[in-house]
């Protein structure tokens, strides 16, 4: 999905390393590199706060923007992306300028709308497998996610790829017979269902201390 976004990148000179893109990232800048289109690979710095902006807005990483880069201008997505593990920090990402009348694929999420009955009427449990799923289309016609209602699915219910709407714009990559979700039976856990089984058995009683102390004595010796 296109946004009236524009992203400037700076082209970056020198060596292209660690230590390189740790020195970008302490002036404050976000290492990257753009490729696509034909053209050559090219490394670059930009504002990590902008693409932050553009990976957490609706459409996330399938935001089509405008890249400028050294006055070359293009139609561009990011499609990769590395955070820090521990400080959570977006430290690198991938840009791709793309053509807007060219099919590409994509990786879109998949929301489950509604309650189940199943889940509402017959204590199932709704377990979604897939959250995304691989499509190829234009650029253009990407959808921020695909919505799939799952208000009537009963107990032993599954959608699969195939089931989910797409109004004939786009094509599944990922295989149509994946299942995405299905609405299982809640299994009893095995501890209630073991201590309800104990519960039930006639208690046996056990010899215990108190047992041994009303026994009889043992003769004194003479």
């Amino acid at each position: 999905m296109a946004a009236n976004e524009v992203v400037t990148a700076v082209v970056r000179e020198g060596k292209f390393n660690k230590n390189a893109a740790r020195r970008v990232r302490v002036a404050g800048k976000l290492p990257g590199v753009v490729y696509g289109a034909k053209e050559a690979a090219v490394a670059v710095e930009l504002d990590p706060k902008q693409m932050l902006r553009i990976l957490h807005s609706d459409t996330g990483h399938n935001t089509i923007f405008d890249l400028d880069v050294a006055g070359a201008k293009a139609k561009a997505m990011i499609v990769d992306w590395q955070f820090e593990p521990i400080r959570d920090r977006l430290i690198h990402v991938d840009l791709k300028r793309i053509a807007l009348d060219v099919a590409m694929h994509a990786e879109v999420p998949v929301v489950l709308v509604g309650t189940a009955f199943g889940v509402k009427n017959e204590g199932g449990l709704l377990d979604q497998v897939l959250r995304e799923v691989e499509i190829e289309c234009l650029p253009g016609d990407i959808p921020s996610s695909i919505e799939v209602d799952v208000t009537h699915l009963k107990v032993g219910d599954v959608i699969r790829v195939a089931d989910l709407p797409h109004g004939g714009k786009f094509k599944f990559i990922t295989d149509e017979d994946a299942t995405v979700a299905h609405l299982a039976i809640v299994k009893e856990d095995e501890a209630t269902a073991d201590a309800l089984a104990a519960a039930a058995e006639p208690e046996v009683a056990k010899k215990g201390k108190g047992d041994e102390a009303a026994a009889p004595a043992a003769p004194a010796k003479k």
